[in-house]
């Protein structure tokens, strides 16, 4: 198989037989270097089978290697039945073996950050030099901190498996925040000349769709796949022909796409009774997608739900984003501008989102040599190169006459 074609099967397919091999063995290490072992093989292999169906080639490979290492690990002697028995065990409601990888990665065992490098990694193929750049640390510190979570769930003897009822509900909540942050990363990346990752986007709202077929009574389930499928509707309109950003104030709507749009306010409407976190940013995100134009924007609504939303998930990024709603009612520009200034000396963790707020509003009022200040000032913490760019061109624009 030629190198670039294995490479996008790799990019496209590693997650899965990942989740697969884990799935059937318990071990998530094992299952990683099993399906390393894997693709190494099918680069050097001539079997025609890997051109028909690379992806069943590699699960049947790397089984047999995963066989293998559990032959020669007499202490996981006692997982060989379920090797090399005719059948896997059972997949899980939604299909998708990734959902009970995700579910074994959340593991109470784990620290929130641990739990997101997992994700990150294993349920959606992030290189870990980038998953180190997301949380701000070393490759090696990553490294490290990916081999130690692993090492904790084999040590809890962590199931690879969707709990079911009273589990299932008490498990929800942390989960429902790693698709979240998934998505999260992959709408914005956190450095690099691209703005966003479609392919993590599209694995967060994949299994957001599987946790619905789970937990169909859910709200807090339909709120997420509602605020996903809001978010990833706009995504076309986020960035102009020439590649550069198009913020919401600009963007163009014919551009976003019009299906996910209506199922996304669906489940927001019906998803707002619960007044969930997933839920209330659901329903703030279907009053921007339904307003015909920026303008017609009611501000007044999504203030009274980001009001909401802070009392229940009282956040600095939620706070950030109130303050913004808040700015475009009438007189409260000045009082909003206040609010940040504080939030900043109080809350040092949201700085890059005060800033960006900071230099947007300073400009809506027309302070042009402090909202030059204030956009040079968040073009310095930003690592994005694509964000960058966006708040180079908007010091350009406050340069000419």
């Amino acid at each position: 198989m030629a190198a670039p074609a294995l490479d996008d099967v790799f990019r496209r397919e590693w997650p899965r037989l990942v989740a697969v091999v884990a799935r059937i063995t318990g071990d998530l290490a094992l299952a990683e270097d099993a399906v390393q072992e894997a693709f190494a093989r099918a680069a050097a292999a001539r079997d025609r089978e890997i051109l028909i169906n690379p992806a069943a080639w590699l699960t049947t490979v790397a089984k047999r290697i995963a066989i293998d290492a559990v032959r020669r690990e007499a202490r996981l002697a006692e997982r060989l039945p379920l090797l090399v028995a005719d059948a896997p065990p059972a997949r899980d409601a939604a299909g998708d073996d990734r959902l009970a990888l995700l579910f074994a990665v959340c593991t109470p065992a784990l620290e929130p950050d641990a739990r997101l490098a997992l994700a990150l990694r294993f349920v959606c193929g992030v290189p870990t030099a980038e998953i180190a750049a997301v949380l701000l640390v070393t490759h090696p510190a990553m490294s490290a901190r990916l081999t130690r979570a692993k090492r904790r769930i084999t040590e809890q003897h962590v199931r690879f498996t969707v709990p079911a009822g009273p589990e299932l509900a008490a498990r929800l909540p942390d989960v429902l925040t790693i698709v979240h942050l998934l998505y999260t990363v992959g709408h914005t990346a956190s450095e690099g000349t691209d703005l966003r990752s479609a392919d993590v986007t599209r694995t967060a709202l994949e299994l957001a769709r599987a946790l619905r077929r789970i937990a169909p009574a859910d709200l807090e389930v339909a709120g997420l796949l509602a605020l996903l499928l809001l978010t990833e509707a706009r995504a076309p309109g986020r960035v102009r022909p020439d590649g550069s950003i198009a913020s919401l104030e600009v963007a163009d709507r014919a551009l976003w796409d019009p299906a996910m749009v209506e199922e996304g306010l669906e489940l927001a409407t019906a998803a707002l009774a619960g007044g969930g976190r997933f839920a209330l940013e659901a329903g703030i995100s279907g009053l921007h997608s339904a307003a015909p134009t920026f303008a017609a924007t009611d501000w007044a609504a999504v203030c009274r739900l980001y009001d909401r939303l802070v009392e229940r998930w009282p956040s600095p990024a939620a706070e950030v984003a109130r303050l913004v709603a808040r700015s475009f009612l009438p007189g409260e520009a000045g009082a909003s501008l206040a609010a940040l200034d504080a939030l900043q000396q109080r809350a040092p963790a949201a700085a890059r989102q005060v800033a960006a707020a900071r230099a947007d509003l300073l400009r809506r009022m027309h302070r042009t040599e402090e909202a030059r200040a204030a956009y040079a000032a968040a073009r310095s913490v930003e690592r994005n190169q694509a964000v960058r760019d966006f708040y180079g061109a908007r010091i350009s624009a406050l340069d000419r006459p």
